[in-house]
C-alpha cells in the first residue's frame, strides 16, 4: 500500500478544465447523453468518463464547501458556494436522472461484473425512483439554508477571564479544577446559545418544511421514510431504529448511570451537576495533549506510523497538499469532517481544535475517515467509491480505539495515559443515549412535520428525559435544555445522519475486540473492508471486516459488557 495518493486522470475533460458556470459544462452532459453504445466496451468506458465528469464536479462542490466553512464571514466564499447550489446544481439534477436512465435501460448493462455493480446499480435505481422535476429548487433551497447554521454558529463567542473564546475553545474549561469555573463557563456556553434560538427555530422550522415536501412530491408519507430511501438504507428499517433506542435504554443507560455515580464519588459531590463531567479531583489538572494544530497533526502522525506507517504516511501526504485547517478561531463553522475529494482522492480535514482530549479524538476519528478515502481511491469509478455513512463510521471510530494504543505519543505521564484511556472508553459509552436521543427526536419530528413549537418543546424534553442518566441532576436548567438540539448540526445539515454512529460503534467495538486478541489481524481486516470502498453491501462491508451486522439487543448488551469489563481493567 502506498499512499502517494494519483488524481484520477482526465480524459473527457481538459486538463486544465474547471467548474466555472453551467454553460461550459453542458456539453459534456449532452455528448454522454447522446453517445451510442454498442458493446460492453463502450458501455465500460461510457461509465468511466461520466465517473470522470462527477468526479471533476463534486471536487469543486466541496472545496466550495469547505472554504466557507473555514470562513464563514466571508461574503465571496459564500456566494461561490450558493452560486454552484443554486445556478448550476439544479442543471445537474435532469441530466442525472437521464443518464441514470440510459444505463439501466442499456442491454449490456445485465452483463456488468457483479459485485461491484450490485451496489452500484442499486443505488443508480434509487436516484430514478425518487427523482423528481419539482423538486429540484426545493433540494437547491435546502442545500443552501443548511449552511446558515455554521454562519449562526460561527459566530458564537463567550468571554471568559476577559478574554474571548469560541465555544469551542471555551469548552476546555468545562475540564477545569475549581466547579464555580466550570459552572460560570457552562451557564455562559448555555446563555449564549439561546441568544439564536429563534433563530435557529426559524431556520429548522424552514428546512422542514421543505423537506416534508419534497418527501410528498416523491409519493412518501413523511420525509424519514423518504430519507431512509435516500440514504440506501437497504439492509435496516425504522424498526431497527426504534429496536436500537431501546436496547441502548435497556442496557446501555444503566452503565452510563454508573459511570456517573462512581465519578460523583470520585469528585466528591453532594450531585452530579452537567459541568462536572468532564471534571477531575481539585489538584489534578486538566489534560493537555499539545498546543497548536501543528503539534496535534505532528503527535498524530507519530501515533498513526506507531500503529501502520501507511496511516502515517496518508496524513503526511495530506499535510504536504494542504489539506488540514484545525484550530478553532471565530467566523469558523462548528464542528469537524473528513471530507472526501473525487478527483485529488486526498480528503480535507476541517476541526476546531482548543487543545483538549477531544480534539485528539476528533483528530484520530477524522484521520480514519482520511485512511477510509486513501484506500477507496484506486477503485475504478466515483460510484464505488460512495460507501455505506454506517460504514465510514466504523473506518474513524474504530481508529479511535485502535489508537488508544499509542496515546503515550501524547501523554508521557503514566497516568494522564490511564486517565486519558479511560474518558475515552467512558465517552464510547455515553456517547449512545445522545445519538438514540438525537434519533428518537428525529423520527418524531419528521413523523409530526406540522406540530408546533410547543408540541416540540414537549416531545423533545420527553425524550431527553427518557435518555438522561438519573445520577445526572438537571434541576433548574430547564430553560438550557429545552433547546439543546440546536447544538446538533446534523438536524440541520444532514437529516437522519445519526444513528450511523451508534452502528458504527458497534462495529469498532468489534473490531476492537479483535485488536486486542491479534492486532496486526484486525489491522487486515480494517484495511481490506476500507479498500472495498461502496462496492459491497453493509452487511458484507461488515463481514469484510469480521464483523456481524446485528442491531439485536443481545449483541449490543454483549459488547457493551466488553467495554465496561475493558473499562475496569484501565
Amino acid at each position: 500500500m502506498t499512499a502517494d495518493i494519483q488524481p484520477t486522470p482526465r480524459q473527457l475533460l481538459p486538463a486544465d478544465f474547471q467548474v466555472t458556470d453551467w454553460p461550459t459544462l453542458e456539453p459534456y452532459f449532452k455528448e454522454l447523453s447522446g453517445r451510442t453504445i454498442s458493446s460492453l466496451q463502450e458501455l465500460e468506458q461510457w461509465l468511466k468518463d461520466l465517473s470522470e465528469l462527477e468526479a471533476v464536479i463534486s471536487e469543486d462542490a466541496c472545496w466550495r464547501q469547505i472554504k466557507m466553512t473555514c470562513d464563514t464571514e466571508n461574503p465571496q466564499l459564500a456566494e461561490s458556494f450558493n452560486y454552484f447550489m443554486m445556478e448550476i446544481q439544479p442543471k445537474i439534477q435532469p441530466y442525472s436522472d437521464l443518464l441514470n436512465r440510459k444505463l439501466v435501460e442499456n442491454p449490456f448493462t445485465k452483463e456488468l461484473k457483479e459485485p461491484a455493480y450490485f451496489t452500484y446499480l442499486r443505488n443508480v435505481k434509487k436516484n430514478i425512483d425518487l427523482f423528481r422535476e419539482e423538486n429540484i429548487p426545493l433540494q437547491s433551497e435546502l442545500a443552501v439554508e443548511a449552511q446558515q447554521f455554521g454562519v449562526i454558529s460561527g459566530k458564537m463567542a463567550i468571554e471568559v477571564g476577559g478574554k474571548e473564546y469560541t465555544l469551542q475553545q471555551a469548552a476546555k474549561f468545562l475540564e477545569d479544577p475549581d466547579r464555580s469555573v466550570r459552572e460560570e463557563v457552562y451557564r455562559k456556553i448555555a446563555e449564549r446559545r439561546l441568544q439564536d434560538k429563534d433563530a435557529l427555530n426559524e431556520l429548522y422550522d424552514s428546512l422542514l418544511r421543505k423537506r416534508n415536501q419534497v418527501a410528498l412530491n416523491a409519493g412518501f408519507e413523511n420525509y424519514r421514510d423518504y430519507r431512509f430511501t435516500e440514504l440506501g438504507r437497504f439492509d435496516y428499517t425504522k424498526e431497527d431504529a426504534f429496536q436500537f433506542q431501546d436496547a441502548v435504554k435497556q442496557y446501555v443507560l444503566p452503565i452510563v448511570d454508573g459511570i456517573y455515580k462512581k465519578k460523583q464519588a470520585k469528585l466528591g459531590l453532594e450531585s452530579l451537576r452537567p459541568w462536572d463531567t468532564d471534571a477531575e479531583p481539585a489538584g489534578v489538572s486538566p489534560l493537555k495533549p499539545f498546543k497548536t494544530g501543528g503539534e496535534l497533526l505532528q503527535k498524530t502522525v507519530g501515533c498513526f506510523e506507531k500503529l501502520d506507517p501507511f496511516f502515517a504516511a496518508c496524513l503526511e501526504k495530506m499535510s504536504q497538499m494542504k489539506r488540514f485547517d484545525l484550530e478553532s478561531r471565530k467566523g469558523k463553522a462548528p464542528g469537524g469532517y473528513n471530507c472526501p475529494l473525487a478527483e485529488t482522492g486526498a480528503p480535507f480535514i476541517f476541526m476546531n481544535a482548543a487543545g483538549t482530549l477531544n480534539d485528539v479524538i476528533t483528530m484520530v476519528h477524522e484521520g480514519g475517515h482520511a485512511i477510509h478515502s486513501f484506500l477507496s481511491h484506486p477503485l475504478e469509478l466515483t460510484g464505488f467509491k460512495e460507501y455505506p455513512t454506517e460504514f465510514a463510521e466504523v473506518a474513524s471510530m474504530s481508529m479511535e480505539l485502535f489508537s488508544m494504543s499509542e496515546w503515550g505519543v501524547f501523554f508521557e505521564n503514566e497516568e494522564e495515559l490511564r486517565r486519558a484511556k479511560e474518558l475515552q472508553l467512558e465517552r464510547v459509552l455515553t456517547i449512545f443515549p445522545w445519538i438514540a436521543t438525537i434519533d428518537k427526536f428525529q423520527h418524531w419530528v419528521y413523523e409530526n412535520p406540522n406540530h408546533t413549537h410547543e408540541e416540540r418543546l414537549q416531545n423533545w424534553q420527553r425524550i431527553l428525559t427518557e435518555f438522561t442518566p438519573a445520577s445526572l441532576d438537571v434541576t433548574g436548567l430547564e430553560a438550557y435544555r429545552n433547546y439543546n438540539w440546536q447544538r446538533q448540526l446534523h438536524l440541520f445539515e444532514v437529516p437522519f445522519y445519526y444513528i450511523e454512529y451508534g452502528i458504527a460503534q458497534l462495529g469498532a467495538i468489534g473490531l476492537w475486540q479483535q485488536f486486542q486478541k491479534n492486532k496486526e489481524q484486525a489491522l487486515k481486516n480494517y484495511t481490506h473492508a476500507l479498500s472495498l470502498g461502496g462496492t459491497r453491501t453493509l452487511p458484507q462491508l461488515f463481514e469484510a471486516a469480521g464483523l456481524q451486522f446485528d442491531l439485536s439487543p443481545a449483541h449490543i448488551k454483549g459488547l457493551m459488557e466488553f467495554v465496561k469489563e475493558e473499562m475496569e481493567k484501565v
